[in-house]
Order: structure tokens, then C-alpha cells, then sequence
């Protein structure tokens, strides 16, 4: 990504301790959790969401098991068949 932006954020020093990450897996961790959230609320793509992390679309949506999220992003039945009936 060519055109890139980095954020800084605070936390206390415990947390790392808790979570037991050394300060580089924290960064990376970070910044899955958060794209996967974004990709759970519908906000980037699956492919965005790959692009973002540097891994393929494929390994992106194996790591959406991982964090026990559904790589379809419908709540209901008739969500999944409603879009079905649109395609």
C-alpha cells in the first residue's frame, strides 16, 4: 500500500502482561482485530480487509474462524436469501 497513515495509540503497560504480547505482536494484533471488526460491521471488504493485513483474500477469510467471525455477513435467514433473490 502505497499511501499509508499510522496511528499511535496509549495503553497501560499491564495490558501487554495480560494479553502476554511483546510489543510488535501487540501492534499486529491491533490492527487484525480491528480490520476483522471492520469487516464484521460491513464497513471494508473482504478484499480491502486482506489488502490492509498483507495476506491473500483466502487467508483473510481462513482467519475469520479464528476469531469466530462469520464470513457471511447476514443475521438472519431471510438476510442471506433476500440477497440470494438479488443476485
Amino acid at each position: 500500500m502505497a499511501n499509508t497513515e499510522c496511528v499511535s495509540i496509549e495503553y497501560p503497560a499491564e495490558l501487554l502482561v495480560s494479553l502476554k504480547y511483546k510489543r510488535d505482536e501487540f501492534a499486529d494484533e491491533i490492527k487484525r482485530v480491528s480490520v476483522i471488526k471492520w469487516y464484521e460491521l460491513g464497513k471494508v471488504s473482504s478484499s480491502l480487509a486482506a489488502k490492509i493485513l498483507k495476506i491473500d483474500r483466502v487467508e483473510f477469510l481462513e482467519l475469520l474462524g479464528k476469531y469466530k467471525v462469520s464470513v457471511f455477513p447476514y443475521e438472519s435467514k431471510e438476510e442471506l436469501l433476500e440477497d440470494a433473490a438479488n443476485a
